[in-house]
């Protein structure tokens, strides 16, 4: 028989539900993943005198001590306000503490920073979350907390991580594969399932709780305020009368309302209060003997007095024992619901299979059916991890500066220090985290790579992503975007305006609709940010930017975030680079809306002189006559400006490649329809030719069909991509490296101050201290620049042609037009993905498990970035925020399958 046609995606259950959630006539997304996977260690817990966030508040105290600002939890989710949270608990009878949230090193602890020590995957998930599926390796033998400390303690730098595979606690498969499964029967009736399986040779048993409590909102003293902060207590009370095979919790919460708990085949529910165990950290006496820390007391420590026998509290937990036989697997369900049911579990069998189909129906709408499985599950677990990476991020910066009623006031320095000038930020929402461990809050830039494979997802959420951190209580009123909760104050690369157009024309073809209304919010509160930018960020008034941090960490010598030695500072390529990319993209967001309203021509006119001005200086021309291209090299480098001298950075970096960004083809019937704009543009060229000559600018067109607007010239592309696609330089097995592999032989070194400064090519993990070992832009591949790297090389396409052609790679005397070199980098790119004829993936690195051992072979994980040479994943393990552009990538190439 025929293979049966997927459903238009239109037709799906799934997008009928996100249509009924954007019309405002269903929330099925009232529920949904949005519990962290760490609240410890954050600046938003952070209340010490010396703002070391990791310290004040470690892994030991989490389970402990009640959070001020959200919570976290074991394979959780919890209600959009996190008012109730419902997570699992786990204990195989020789751990220490019994698993509740995720372990790992902090900051200070790992050799090259933070990093989460456990494995854990997101195997499924739908955009309303009507079905989310992951699973979570657990050891029988005892985690081995003290060992991962010590041992990266005593790593330096210049080693390799500790990881927990290396501590020999999953040899001879003697672990549990816990695999948590959520489901929606309606928009406020949750299913879910835990099944433990024994993938160990012997018997093994382990205790599993189900969850359920409330984020204490009630503790700081406020005898009213608004919705977040709800004074009265709520209340979880056991259900007296049940069925012998059932057990029960009746949830009462003054905004959340009634809920019933329900958990079937359970051995006994416990209770107690989300409250600081105060007398096990501060040596105080508790107010009331049950506290968080009581289930860890009870089932750990045996101690049958640490819960409440009244069976009430603010947490409670299904206990059941679970011996397995090796091999057999057992399964827990339980389901939340508002409806009082008797028979709960009636019809579980038939919700769970038809919500499962209707993910399958989706997924093969949405995903090409003529790829290859290994890539049609790349593309859906690059998805799941999106979905499940969302959380509520609440952050009210200046109620955290001044401190809550019944706390200890922060101290004076505070006001002083860290975040002091954002007081406006006020932060509740759900946000797409770069990854819920390693970085749970938002970071700017990494969520406009986000929204792109959100918007093919779900285009209402990645709307509202971009839309949020333009909101005035996000964006601070001088125009700067926040960057990260550790430093708000951080330049990030300005790629809002490129996101948001993107993410614009992938709504307008996915739903056949124009959202002009969201173009044009984000466009006006865009201006204020370009305007900080151009105020705040070039020193010299010189166009050229100094920037910052700028998203490439350490790729220079020196911390660029800190002060420059002997009072100096960089002009940066890449700031200048960025900020001529920002300005193009106004321009083209301009002529979009300038179709429905000509006064938005007058906008466009203007970035495209901020553009030319810009990349003019870029480039050599200009009034004074700075340039950052070297013309002997063919490449573009920082220069160093200290009192009376300037130094020429010749370091090859992603830097000098980050010019042909700011590249775009615009098709010359879209000019017509603008011939002011078109008459502006040429009376400026004609008024600054110094300008207009340094750079591709919209009086060259080829065939009179297209407009070439760029920083790069062709004959300077050229010269660029020779090192950009040598193999010897740039051009990895994986992609383009973020430094030239020449520096491996060849460091560069500067003397400053009396000190030598130097920088050289590291393929993997960083080996300088800077960042505290958590810089990794000096050889590595990245995902996001890559991603536009290959955009411009289109951009350059549409307008060069097919004629136009260089080696790829440098040297191998075989010619690829720019289109043929973006695919083939996106080959690269995949391939880190790909398993070869043994099943091996490069990012899996040399470690045998990935390919020896079934049931971890068919699993993924989506790094923060990957060796140069290797293709092995580093730094953060569940990044999916942006390395889940490889979906775009195979979406957009075809490679895996079909085209699309």
């Amino acid at each position: 028989m025929p293979a049966k046609q997927p459903k238009k995606l239109s037709a799906t259950a799934e997008f009928k539900r996100l249509e009924r959630y954007r019309q405002r006539r269903g929330n099925w997304k009232r529920w949904g993943p949005y519990l962290s996977e760490r609240a410890w260690g954050t600046v938003r817990e952070d209340y010490s005198q010396d703002g070391n966030a990791w310290d004040y508040f470690p892994h030991d105290m989490a389970r402990s001590r009640a959070y001020r600002w959200n919570e976290d939890g074991l394979c959780g989710i919890s209600d959009r306000n996190q008012y109730l949270c419902l997570g699992i608990g786990l204990w195989n009878h020789r751990d220490p503490i019994l698993k509740e949230r995720f372990f790992g090193l902090t900051g200070p602890e790992g050799n090259h920073g933070e990093d989460v020590k456990e494995y854990y995957f997101y195997q499924d998930a739908t955009p309303t979350h009507s079905f989310m599926r992951m699973l979570y390796k657990y050891p029988h033998r005892a985690y081995p907390y003290a060992d991962l400390v010590k041992e990266s303690a005593r790593r330096d730098i210049y080693d390799d991580e500790y990881e927990l595979l290396d501590t020999g606690v999953f040899d001879d498969g003697r672990y549990f594969d816990v695999e948590v499964t959520y489901f929606k029967a309606g928009e406020n009736d949750i299913c879910g399932q835990v099944e433990v399986a024994n993938r160990g040779p012997d018997a093994a048993s382990c205790e599993v709780l189900v969850q359920l409590w409330f984020r204490n909102t009630w503790s700081w003293g406020y005898s009213a305020g608004p919705m977040r902060d709800v004074p009265e207590r709520p209340r979880l009370t056991r259900i007296e009368d049940h069925p012998d095979d059932l057990l029960g919790v009746d949830v009462h919460h003054p905004v959340l309302g009634e809920y019933h708990f329900y958990v079937q085949q359970a051995d006994e529910l416990l209770f107690t209060e989300n409250e600081t165990d105060r007398q096990r950290l501060f040596n105080q006496p508790n107010a009331s003997p049950y506290v968080k820390d009581a289930f860890h007391a009870y089932v750990v420590e045996g101690n049958a007095h640490a819960v409440n026998p009244k069976g009430v509290g603010t947490k409670a937990a299904a206990l059941v024992h679970v011996a397995l036989e090796a091999g057999q697997s057992w399964t827990v369900r339980f389901r939340l619901v508002q409806e009082s049911k008797v028979r709960p579990f009636v019809t579980y069998r038939m919700l769970y299979a038809r919500r499962r189909d209707e993910k399958d129906e989706y997924y093969a709408a949405l995903v090409n059916p003529e790829l290859e499985p290994w890539a049609r599950q790349v593309e859906i677990q690059a998805y799941a991890g999106l979905l499940w990476s969302k959380q509520l991020y609440y952050f009210d910066v200046h109620q955290w500066l001044e401190g809550d009623p019944d706390t200890l006031s922060p101290s004076p320095a505070r006001r002083h220090e860290r975040n002091r000038n954002w007081r406006h930020l006020h932060n509740f929402d759900l946000l797409s985290m770069p990854d819920k461990w390693e970085y749970p809050w938002y970071a700017a830039w990494d969520l406009a790579f986000h929204c792109l494979p959100l918007a093919r997802l779900d285009p209402d959420f990645a709307k509202r992503q971009m839309e949020l951190l333009t909101r005035e209580w996000y964006i601070h009123p001088n125009g700067q975007l926040p960057a990260y909760e550790w430093r708000f104050d951080d330049a990030i690369p300005p790629v809002h305006a490129w996101a948001a157009r993107r993410v614009y024309l992938l709504d307008k073809k996915l739903t056949g609709k124009a959202d002009v209304g969201f173009l044009k919010r984000v466009f006006h509160k865009l201006l204020l940010n370009f305007t900080w930018w151009v105020n705040r960020k070039d020193q010299d008034g010189n166009n050229v930017f100094q920037g910052g941090f700028l998203g490439l960490d350490n790729i220079s010598l020196f911390d660029r975030s800190a002060e420059i030695p002997q009072g100096g500072h960089l002009e940066q390529a890449d700031g200048t680079a960025w900020m001529s990319f920002f300005a193009m993209e106004m321009m083209k967001i301009a002529l979009i809306l300038a179709v429905e309203d000509r006064a938005y021509v007058d906008l466009a006119t203007k970035f495209y002189e901020h553009f030319l001005r810009i990349a003019a200086v870029l480039n050599g021309g200009g009034e004074r006559h700075m340039c950052l291209w070297d013309e002997d090299d063919g490449f573009y480098y920082d220069l160093l400006h200290l009192p009376g001298e300037w130094h020429t950075l010749r370091v090859r970096s992603l830097v000098g490649l980050l010019p042909l960004l700011a590249t775009t083809s615009l098709n010359h019937e879209l000019l017509e329809q603008f011939s002011g704009f078109q008459e502006r543009v040429q009376w400026f060229n004609a008024q600054w030719p110094i300008l207009s000559e340094a750079v591709s600018t919209l009086d060259i067109a080829h065939h009179g069909v297209q407009h070439l607007v760029s920083m790069v010239t062709p004959d300077r592309l050229r010269r660029v991509l020779g090192y950009m696609l040598d193999e010897n330089e740039f051009l990895s097995p994986y992609g383009i490296r973020s430094l030239s592999r020449y520096h491996e032989e060849h460091p560069f070194n500067l003397m400053l101050n009396g000190h030598v400064l130097g920088i050289g090519y590291e393929p993997g993990t960083a080996r300088s201290h800077l960042y505290g070992g958590n810089s990794n832009w000096r050889g590595p591949v990245w995902f996001p620049i890559n991603f536009l790297l290959l955009e411009a090389l289109e951009n350059f396409h549409a307008f060069l042609g097919p004629g136009f052609k260089v080696e790829f790679p440098t040297g191998s005397k075989r010619t690829l037009n720019l289109q043929g070199v973006a695919r083939a980098l996106a080959r690269r790119m995949i391939r880190l993905f790909q398993p070869d004829k043994e099943g091996r993936c490069p990012w899996q690195g040399t470690t045998t498990i990935w390919r020896q051992d079934r049931d971890w072979s068919e699993q993924i994980l989506f790094h923060e970035y990957f060796h140069a040479d290797t293709g092995q994943g580093l730094g953060a393990s569940h990044q999916t925020g942006w390395t889940a552009l490889v979906s775009e990538l195979i979406q957009a190439y075809g490679i895996g399958g079909g085209k699309r």
